[in-house]
């Protein structure tokens, strides 16, 4: 098979490569929030480039008969969309004199520059999956045409976050999407949850979580200013994984090694009314 990826090339035993690629993929799992609640297509392998997304209509309820007749309202493709997968990617160096000491003392390699690049491109991922990339025209779970919206309630007054989840999980009920449904903030949102609600002794995110089934996430690429409630499945959304996480070596540049740590994928939406986003002003901050 050819070494796509130059790890051949690397100066670094089977060992190194198998401790670096430890640390890539714990870092990233610590921080992946979409993939907590999307379901996962592939990996379909690195040479896949574009997957075709169905946009689909007819979602009436199933329909009781007893002859069997034709179903006036079939789930069917309105569109059919072939959008290229897009790479994300970062780049890090390893110093060359860090190796040679590595082998001369038996120190191990420093590798937290991995770590941080594979922390940055995780939570590219996430962004690219809630907020798209508008010049690339790739659009996410807040703000893919179609989807259903309603206005934020300031989450620093207690009660709002839990009445925004209930607004919206009835809304989605209402156009025939019953969940299990998810929850995606920012995490000042989601620390404005953390508090006893009214008298009841339990936290209001506990109360969240009643109707949040699927999880209620924090991630940094959501706004302050807004909040992400989905009905989960992949009847309605899915994340298509061409190359999934992993360490390419670049070359040597200076005697030193450039690595890139480097995935493909891309967020389908098939559904998009089974997600609904609240909008509205950024919450104030509570007085002492």
């Amino acid at each position: 098979m050819t070494d796509l990826l130059n790890r051949s090339l690397a100066p670094l035993t089977e060992g190194e490569w198998a401790h670096l690629d430890e640390i890539v993929v714990a870092t990233a799992r610590r921080q992946l929030v979409g993939r907590r609640f999307i379901n996962v297509v592939g990996p379909l392998g690195a040479g896949v480039q574009e997957v075709p997304t169905y946009v689909y209509i007819g979602i009436e309820p199933g329909i009781v008969d007893v002859i069997g007749g034709d179903d006036p309202t079939p789930i069917r493709a309105a569109s059919r969309l072939h959008p290229v997968i897009p790479l994300i990617y970062k780049d890090f160096i390893v110093n060359w004199r860090d190796i040679e000491t590595g082998r001369r003392f038996g120190v191990p390699l420093n590798l937290s520059a991995a770590a941080a690049a594979a922390a940055f491109v995780a939570q590219r991922e996430d962004d690219l999956i809630l907020n798209g990339h508008a010049g690339l025209g790739y659009s996410g779970l807040t703000n893919v045409s179609g989807r259903e919206t309603l206005s934020m309630r300031d989450w620093a007054q207690m009660g709002n976050a839990f009445a925004d989840a209930v607004a919206a999980m009835q809304l989605l009920v209402s156009r025939g999407f019953y969940g299990p449904f998810a929850m995606v903030v920012s995490p000042t949102n989601f620390a404005h949850m953390a508090r006893v609600y009214e008298n009841t002794g339990v936290l209001e995110i506990e109360q969240v979580r009643k109707i949040m089934t699927a999880g209620i996430f924090q991630t940094p690429a959501m706004s302050d200013a807004a909040a992400v409630v989905v009905s989960t499945g992949p009847q309605n959304f899915d994340l298509v994984i061409a190359q999934d996480l992993i360490t390419a070596y670049l070359e040597s540049q200076n005697l030193n090694h450039p690595f890139r740590v480097l995935e493909t994928l891309v967020l389908r939406v098939h559904r998009p009314n089974s997600i609904c986003t609240l909008e509205g002003a950024a919450p104030k901050t509570r007085r002492a």
